[in-house]
């Protein structure tokens, strides 16, 4: 009887070694049905921003991509307004496994990922196809090598625009006019040093935390790209905004690779091609904003100016030196700038 029972468990347990290496035969072969338990993958992405700024947009389009390349495997749910945390909160949660996805600009990246700061380099692209041409090529594949080794994987390059300065103090015609100025910058010291150079203030500070302080006099300034500047409400906290466009805003579409490792070969192709798909959107929303949302701070009492940018390019480059050991090198900042030709 002992004899009969022990072949009876060694069937058992034969058959159950064989059903386990069935699995794994189809384990990762890419499909486009979620796992194969056939459960559905729900990505959260946040941002920082309103749920009227482009990043929102471009992130339901991307939700709307996902779903159908993905036939409903994937769901991505779309988090405004800093409700998944500030982008140091959203980084920290994507290395950790807390947060899946963020669309965060390269500021608080620079604490993880120092050699990003190379797109922060004050009037280090000409003019927007100079940026895109870099960003999308072959230097922004190699930041975005950097990305991943901090355990985030970053799927296409967005963007703000240009970044230009929002005062309550004085129109910024020249460096000189930011002095003694408390103007808000992100968590990032490349772009602290920026206006430090021009004996200007900077304070870092969470974007949440940048409406109040401006209309409570914290900060006397802050910057940002036009969109960003009129969706915060800056028409109505700030009186003088001077076209200084010292930083192109690069923002990465990230991923933890964690996540991302998980999911099928054909899953994650979904994912990039629509990160792409949205990336090319969100740029177009962005272009066709830019001038409408300074018209409407102009409109709110928001003084404009247009100053000489030549000055402001002048008195930064000793920061392109002092960084480039950081962000790859001089030799890499030269190929940035040599892009523009």
């Amino acid at each position: 009887m002992k004899k009969i029972v022990g072949i009876v468990v060694v069937l058992l347990l034969s058959l159950a070694l064989l059903a386990g290496c069935g699995g794994n035969d189809n384990a990762g072969n890419g499909n486009a049905n979620g796992n194969e338990n056939g459960d559905v993958v729900t990505l959260r992405v946040g941002h920082v921003l309103s749920a009227d700024h482009s990043y929102q947009m471009g992130l339901e389009r991307f939700a709307e991509l996902v779903d159908e390349k993905t036939n409903g495997s994937v769901k991505v749910q779309v988090f405004a307004n800093s409700q998944l945390g500030n982008e140091r909160d959203l980084v920290e949660g994507m290395q950790l496994n807390t947060v899946e996805m963020g669309l965060i600009s390269t500021g608080p990246i620079s604490g993880f990922v120092p050699e990003i700061m190379l797109f922060d380099l004050p009037y280090i692209f000409e003019n927007t196809n100079h940026a895109e041409a870099v960003l999308d090529g072959e230097i922004g594949q190699l930041i975005d090598g950097k990305i991943l080794d901090a355990g985030i994987r970053n799927l296409a390059w967005w963007e703000q625009g240009y970044r230009s300065v929002y005062n309550n103090v004085r129109p910024i015609e020249t460096p000189a006019d930011m002095a003694g100025v408390s103007i808000r910058v992100m968590e990032n010291p490349l772009m602290m040093d920026t206006f430090s150079v021009m004996d200007g203030n900077p304070t870092p500070m969470a974007w949440g935390e940048v409406y109040t302080g401006l209309q409570q006099g914290v900060i006397d300034a802050a910057e940002g790209a036009a969109e960003t500047a009129y969706t915060g409400g800056f028409g109505e906290v700030t009186t003088y905004g001077s076209l200084t466009k010292q930083f192109y805003s690069a923002v990465p579409l990230l991923v933890s690779e964690s996540v991302f490792s998980n999911l099928t070969a054909d899953q994650q192709a979904a994912l990039q091609e629509a990160a792409i798909e949205a990336r090319d959107y969100q740029r177009e929303i962005i272009r066709e904003r830019e001038a409408q949302f300074l018209n409407k701070m102009e409109e709110a009492g928001v003084i404009f100016n247009e100053p000489d940018l030549a000055p402001f390019r002048e008195i930064v480059q000793p920061l392109y030196e002092k960084y480039a050991d950081e962000i790859g090198g001089m030799d890499l900042i030269q190929q940035v700038l040599d892009a523009a030709n």
